[in-house]
């Protein structure tokens, strides 16, 4: 899957830039600050995005209520995401919430 050049535009925020049923569909490369949806918009599954962290792994969260723990995300163009995400990598930890497109990070 190929993207717009205005997709890597460095003054984006953090949206929903694609749309996928399954998450096998999710391109192995992602613009900047994009996010890719799985499943519907009135039934979401996952959220799939890079980490903003700049070393490239991949950060799914689950937005099924029926999983625990769950996230809530809300708003396409800029979104917020609800709890924080909180993920290690080896030593590595990488702790931030997401608001109005913007990362926070704690």
């Amino acid at each position: 899957m190929k993207f717009s050049w205005k997709e890597w535009l460095p003054w984006r925020r953090w949206r929903i830039g694609l749309l996928v049923e399954a998450a096998d569909e999710i391109p192995d490369k992602l613009p900047p600050r994009l996010a890719v949806l799985v499943g519907t918009h009135e039934k979401p599954k996952w959220l799939a995005f890079n980490c903003p962290c700049g070393d490239d792994h991949r950060i799914m969260v689950t937005l099924d209520p029926n999983n625990r723990p769950h996230w809530r995300v809300t708003g396409t163009d800029r979104i917020s995401l609800w709890p924080s995400v909180d993920a290690w990598r080896g030593d590595r930890r990488c702790h931030y919430i997401v608001r109005n497109g913007k990362i926070i990070w704690t």
